[in-house]
């Protein structure tokens, strides 16, 4: 890729137009992408896609006042524009007490050791075709499945580089390869979905075709047949795969914009129990060929590995600059943006430590209960914390699936829910968020 990424002038030329046009401080970030997939239904090629993306984007600050701008035409004529609109921009501007460039201090002096993100591992169009072809033929090839979604295969690299006029210039880079299928199965003039995806740093470490379309047709026919249940309280399982979802309104409020604002109903939990004791949530950034990793935020600060909650307490919020100001702290290195617009927050390898025992175990500790594989619609209130969503999965009986559900909604106050998670031990980095199987011991069932 670098010999297509933009040269290594354009965004500190960026920068010394800024202040020259009248900027007092500026920041100008690339971004260069390149992708291919390819999808197949019923074995024959269904569409390839292939993109090329080389953008640009610049913001400048006038005192507090800040705008940004971005654009895709690399050429000498637009970049002047870039800069002239910026600083026009900003001058019009309404003043922001909290605007500005991250502390000199917390910068990244250097970049962390090797990440192995980027594999130069390149499919071709037909690769990809044939990967896609055969998790599917996989998937069909399982008794019960009936019509196929498709399949898809895709290819990608990318490289981001920022620079600041504060003295920041640093770039990282990665690649990403892709596998999935979605089927139905049918049973009694009844169908269901089904589908595995997996997505891997290196093309290596991707599953083979075969094992991911074996998988989406194995959830498929477990599916059909689902029944209704009564409304009921009873011990509730997410599925390692689905568990991340109801811990993620805990991000959510333990941001700092959330918090600024006094917007979350954990705003009041810093230095509090949130989760049961012994439980630890984690965010690193430095996992080796994890799909969240980074050798700085995007705001150029370092990064580090943290415990987000250590031992059941809360100990941090998720700052950036801005937010951090706003509250009188530092921030964390978790500013997340594109190339337009100030920065966010978010996080970057973030799981839950596992406990001990396998998916199975839960079930059994648990006895009879609800366990769920796939959720949808989720509502959270939050200020208060009360949360639902509609799920489906299956329930269990004396520590057995009994019989697939569907048209179920879960809910409860999170701030209860999370105070009784128990974990299982089956943890597996799918994804830049990542937990083990969850068991609720308590939790309210809307059914029938």
């Amino acid at each position: 890729m670098s010999d297509k990424t933009p040269s290594p002038d354009i965004l500190n030329d960026l920068i010394s137009a800024a202040l020259k046009a009248g900027a007092d401080a500026a920041e100008a970030v690339s971004a260069h992408r390149a992708a291919l997939s390819a999808g197949v239904r019923n074995g024959a090629l269904e569409d390839v896609e292939r993109e090329e993306a080389r953008d640009l984007g610049l913001r400048v600050f006038i005192g507090r006042r800040q705008a940004t701008v971005s654009a895709s035409d690399l050429s000498d004529a637009t970049r002047a524009r870039l800069v002239e609109r910026a600083v026009a921009m900003a001058k019009l501007a309404p003043e922001d007490t909290y605007a500005s460039l991250a502390p000199q201090d917390r910068l990244a002096a250097a970049p962390h050791a090797d990440l192995d993100l980027y594999d130069p591992a390149e499919r071709s169009a037909e690769a990809l075709e044939a990967a896609a072809a055969e998790a599917e033929a996989a998937a069909l090839a399982v008794s019960g499945v009936s019509k196929s979604e498709g399949g898809h295969a895709s290819w990608s690299a990318s490289e981001w580089r920022l620079v600041t006029s504060h003295g920041f210039d640093g770039r990282h880079r990665g690649s990403a390869f892709s596998l999935g299928v979605g089927v139905i199965a049918e049973k009694d003039g009844a169908m269901e979905r089904g589908g595995e995806s997996r997505t891997v740093r290196h093309l290596s470490d991707l599953p083979d075709a075969a094992s991911i379309g074996l998988k989406a047709g194995e959830r498929a026919i477990a599916r059909v047949g689902p029944r209704k249940i009564a409304s009921t309280t009873a011990p509730v399982i997410f599925e390692n795969r689905v568990a991340t979802q109801v811990l993620s309104p805990l991000l959510g409020a333990i941001s700092g914009p959330s918090i600024a604002r006094g917007s979350s109903f954990l705003k009041d939990k810093l230095n509090q129990s949130v989760l049961p004791t012994g439980v630890d949530l984690i965010d690193d950034p430095f996992r080796p060929r994890g799909l969240g990793s980074t050798p700085f935020d995007d705001e150029g600060v370092a990064v580090e590995r943290r415990e987000i909650v250590k031992d059941g307490v809360l100990i941090t919020w998720l700052l950036n600059t801005a937010s951090a100001a706003q509250l009188g702290l530092q921030t964390t290195g978790h500013a997340s943006r594109g190339l337009a617009g100030p920065s966010g927050v978010s996080t970057h390898n973030l799981h839950l430590a596992p406990g001990e025992g396998d998916l199975e175990a839960l079930m059994a500790q648990a006895g009879t209960g609800l366990l769920i594989t796939s959720m949808f619609g989720p509502s959270l209130n939050g200020n208060t914390g009360d949360w639902s969503a509609g799920v489906s999965g299956f329930w269990f009986e004396n520590g057995q699936r009994a019989y697939p559900v569907s048209e179920v909604t879960v809910a409860g106050n999170l701030i209860d829910l999370y105070a009784r998670l128990q974990r299982a031990g089956d943890l597996e980095f799918r994804g830049s968020f990542n937990s083990p199987s969850l068991l609720f011991d308590k939790v309210a069932i809307a059914g029938k």
